[in-house]
């Protein structure tokens, strides 16, 4: 794609947008700076043999060289170092090296990028995103103008808000999204692009409300919390709606709150659809029981004071048919995250306390974290369970114990 208005230094000039098939061939690289480093992940990902030459590299393109990414030739240009190159780019600071690397590559026609004079270059780096299979390349002569459009484009792309994606074929399958904690924003991009790919969304309760409202008018949402056949069959009746859409030949989310794997269930509704034959995209999603502390403030993890945490489901408790050894986590010193646990934490706060846990353990009890009604409530695990009551805390909401709620004073 090109713009009508270039930057000054290439006004008049028009390139031919082609894209290069460098898979194996010799394509050099002088400089190793930031440009360098930028320019060098899309290279290597075409299957080039890249060779950079520079007397010094960034942190990140030396750990390329060491990866066996390219070749550092960790020298300054020579002239006869583009001999044999299909393509080069110059990023140095040093414009007599730039001009030299180009007079070289002017001899032997071999097309050169350079960052510092786009009007002096043979060829043009495109400002490029990818969205799907597909590839977005932005020529302007502007380097700035060239990454917005970019951005605009492949946003557009991922959100659905352009009307091509109505042409991108559509496989049927399933597809398992974790929505994240409950900001829309905090989508996974895969996520998103996967989602305005949908004919049909089956959707949670606690999944991002707002992601369903930008959903295009043909596509048939589901409310998996609504679904028939009573408490104890929801997620076989869930499973079911999966299996038969997909079997029509649709194209379905099952768009979950947080991650797929962490308590959602994710790993039945895999294994419910690997049975019937559909096939099935697991795109993982950021969890409550690390996103939502963080959302105010609490790191689950902090050096010295801890060195790990575990997350546990609160929606059984130690009293009933609990899998969880209460006695062994309250023997543990690091951050325990409780998720489902609004209504057991009395229960639970009363056996960690007398399995060995200190009463006075900092706790804090976030509801609807990430989100416009996000509230934080603090407590002690002697004080959390009457804290809860008289707060009139509801779910969603997630519990942290531990040292690490008072890191920032909290």
């Amino acid at each position: 794609m090109t713009a009508p208005t270039p930057h000054p230094s290439t006004e008049g000039l028009t390139p031919y947008p082609v894209g290069l098939l460098l898979a194996g061939r010799r394509v050099v690289v002088v400089g190793g700076g930031q440009v360098a480093q930028r320019r060098l992940p899309a290279l290597i990902a075409s299957g080039a043999d890249v060779q950079l030459i520079s007397p010094t590299t960034t942190p990140a393109v030396h750990a390329m060289a060491d990866a066996g990414e390219l070749t550092w030739h960790e020298r300054r240009y020579q002239d006869g170092d583009l001999a044999d190159t299909w393509y080069a780019l110059v990023a140095t600071d040093d414009p007599a090296v730039n001009t030299a690397v180009s007079a070289e590559a002017e001899l032997r026609r071999v097309f050169c990028a350079r960052s510092d004079d786009a009007a002096a270059a043979t060829a043009w780096t495109p400002a490029s995103g990818r969205d799907g299979g597909a590839t977005v390349a932005v020529l302007t002569g502007d380097p700035r103008h060239s990454a917005a459009l970019r951005n605009a484009i492949v946003d557009g792309l991922r959100d659905g808000s352009l009307a091509a994606r109505q042409y991108r074929e559509r496989t049927p399958g399933v597809a398992l999204v974790g929505g994240g904690p409950g900001d829309p924003d905090l989508i996974t991009v895969r996520g998103r692009r996967l989602l305005a790919d949908a004919d049909v969304v089956v959707a949670d309760r606690l999944a991002p409300r707002e992601l369903l409202a930008e959903l295009p008018p043909h596509v048939e949402v589901i409310d998996a919390s609504k679904i028939p056949y009573g408490r104890y069959m929801a997620q076989e009746a869930i499973n079911h709606t999966l299996v038969e859409h997909a079997k029509a030949g649709k194209f379905v989310v099952r768009l979950k709150g947080g991650d797929p794997y962490v308590f959602g269930r994710g790993g039945e509704e895999l294994l419910a659809c690997v049975e019937a034959g559909i096939p099935v995209t697991v795109v993982p999603g950021i969890s409550s029981s690390i996103s939502v502390p963080a959302a105010v403030g609490i790191p689950v993890t902090h050096r010295g004071m801890t060195h790990e945490f575990t997350v546990i489901s609160g929606h059984v408790g130690p009293d009933e048919r609990s899998l969880t050894n209460w006695d062994a986590l309250a023997q543990m010193t690091g951050t325990l995250v409780l998720l489902m646990a609004v209504d057991k934490i009395g229960a639970i706060a009363a056996r960690l306390i007398a399995a060995g846990r200190a009463g006075d353990t900092p706790v804090a009890v976030v509801q609807e974290g990430t989100t416009a009604a996000q509230r934080r409530v603090d407590a002690t695990l002697a004080t959390v369970a009457d804290r809860v009551a008289a707060e009139g805390v509801k779910p969603p909401a997630v519990i942290v114990v531990g040292d690490v709620v008072n890191v920032l004073g909290g």
